[in-house]
């Protein structure tokens, strides 16, 4: 059973973020997938504390104490597959979903811990929603920013719509939504292997060598670029002389 996680990081229940969400977890449900959503602004999350800043170490479930963010990061955890659907607040998202998204790395640091990120090989999507502008940023900045945690992020992984009446009125932000809820229930069940990706050993095993590789490759195109650039000015000035004194 693929368990999807729907995350509603908008303080109204009822809105359009809400809204396109309920439709993804609708079809994902269709394609067979076990659906949970989550209401964001019923946690209280506090901003992270930078532990990581001051101990690298230190940054490692179940993150500070004294919040509600563990509740939420647990659901992270023991997703397949996460669905965010965010409103747009001046380009970017909003304060509170930021500060879930920085305390996520309690699980992206565990590289540093266990040799392998908690979040790594699961499965995200996207959708935004704006008023005026930005959804796409937005979406932009998900993406990487969850790509680096260590998900996977399948083709046509986002939905969003710039407006302020119902987005259920209309067609393509409905279908992109739904198909949120299609592509990444198909994705987590091709990718629910236990496949390590992220290797930090990959350094201590062959970084010297693929550096020495690397600058050895460096050199040799530096070389045929001056050739090639030499070739070009002796031809120019071959041919024209008298605009080269």
């Amino acid at each position: 059973m693929i368990k999807v996680l729907g995350v509603n990081a908008s303080p109204r229940k009822y809105g359009n973020t809400a809204k396109l969400l309920y439709v993804s977890l609708f079809a994902a449900e269709k394609y067979g997938a076990q659906t949970e959503i989550i209401h964001l602004y019923d946690y209280k999350i506090e901003p992270c504390q930078a532990c990581l800043a001051d101990e690298q170490l230190a940054c490692r479930p179940p993150c500070i104490k004294g919040d509600e963010a563990w509740e939420v990061l647990k659901k992270f955890r023991d997703s397949d597959a996460v669905i965010i659907s965010t409103p747009v607040y001046w380009y970017g998202v909003p304060g509170h979903l930021k500060n879930l998204i920085d305390k996520l790395t309690v699980f992206e640091n565990m590289i540093f811990i266990d040799g392998r990120s908690w979040l790594e090989g699961k499965l995200a999507a996207f959708i935004a929603l704006a008023a005026e502008a930005g959804a796409i940023e937005t979406i932009s900045y998900l993406m990487l920013v969850f790509n680096s945690y260590g998900y996977h992020i399948p083709p046509w992984a986002l939905a969003y719509y710039h407006g302020t009446d119902d987005v259920l009125s209309h067609k393509e932000p409905v279908m992109d939504a739904l198909n949120i809820g299609k592509i990444i229930v198909q994705a987590a069940k091709m990718l629910k292997v236990e496949e390590k990706w992220y290797d930090p050993s990959l350094y201590d095993e062959v970084g010297k060598k693929s550096i020495e590789y690397a600058l050895k490759k460096a050199k040799e195109n530096e070389i045929d670029a001056e050739k090639r650039r030499q070739m070009f000015i002796n031809k120019m000035l071959s041919e024209n002389p008298n605009n080269y004194r």
